[in-house]
């Protein structure tokens, strides 16, 4: 079924793959960015004024005149870009803007980006246990971290406030592109290479995918997954990861080879996802 859905944050990396993909799925695309290709799919938004924010999501003219479903996935990406109090302001001031103004326009679907920042990330601080999964406690260690953390809350909060609002937050890992791959071949036997990722990354085509099968499957409430590749970034076997980096973490399941330490297992049964786009593909096919 074909619906009209606007995407914040369409000319980032996640942004612009998840705009082509729900378009190949038939489905109306209405980009909302700083940036980006002027034209019928896109609206120059500044979604850290409310007032647009608003103005944008009810209707804009020659573009929409209401909105079926909205996916956030605007941010500052990462601390470090601009002062840390800056990254914590404008993501959490932009998220509010959006998952508000999509309630006052009485849409009902949400799917948005948090990450596992929201669980640890940079992990200097030993995982409860692996893999780890949804149920893990939150742990913020920077500000970017902080406002993932209280944008889940925000939304576990919302979908009290109205019964039929579905928010899916989607922790995404290190999102990577075609033609990224190739450091994961130079430095694929160091385990200390991505260590503060739990060795873990996505691609951006297949984070697309999960945004498109939890809009699919969206449902009354709040729903949290983690969306990584099945395996890690990393040429060395799982198992001898965990024990040489975290020797007293608890395994609560016997590792494939090089299977993901950010478990998958929940978006796989709920969702359907299965990512198709792993490195060592990714580098035979270039």
């Amino acid at each position: 079924m074909s619906s009209r859905i606007a995407v914040t944050g369409s000319s980032g990396k996640l942004g612009r793959a998840t705009v082509e993909r729900l378009r190949a799925d038939g489905h109306e695309v209405l980009g909302l960015d700083l940036t980006g290709t002027p034209g019928a799919g896109f609206t120059r938004v500044d979604l850290g004024d409310y007032g647009q924010t608003l103005d944008a999501v009810l209707g804009v003219t020659a573009r929409h005149r209401g909105l079926d479903a909205l996916v956030h996935l605007a941010a500052i990406p990462v601390n470090g870009l601009v002062p840390d109090v800056t990254t914590f302001h404008h993501n959490l001031t932009v998220t509010f803007n959006v998952f508000h103004a999509a309630l006052r326009a009485g849409i009902r679907t949400i799917v948005y980006a948090s990450s596992i920042s929201a669980v640890g990330f940079p992990f200097t601080e030993a995982p409860t246990y692996l893999p780890l999964d949804e149920d893990s406690p939150h742990r913020a260690n920077n500000t970017y971290g902080l406002g993932k953390v209280l944008e889940e809350a925000m939304a576990a909060q919302l979908v009290r406030w109205e019964p039929e609002l579905r928010v899916t937050a989607l922790r995404f890992t290190n999102v990577t592109g075609p033609g990224e791959y190739g450091r994961f071949a130079e430095r694929g036997h160091d385990p200390a290479y991505r260590r503060d990722l739990l060795w873990s990354y996505v691609d951006a085509r297949d984070g697309a995918t999960a945004v498109a099968l939890a809009l699919a499957a969206a449902r009354p409430g709040f729903e949290v997954y983690h969306v990584a590749a099945s395996d890690t970034g990393l040429a060395v076997p799982s198992a001898d990861l965990v024990s040489g980096a975290f020797p007293d973490v608890p395994l609560r399941k016997e590792l494939g080879t090089f299977e993901t330490l950010m478990s998958i297992d929940r978006a796989r049964d709920r969702l359907g996802f299965r990512p198709v786009h792993l490195w060592r593909a990714e580098l035979a096919a270039d």
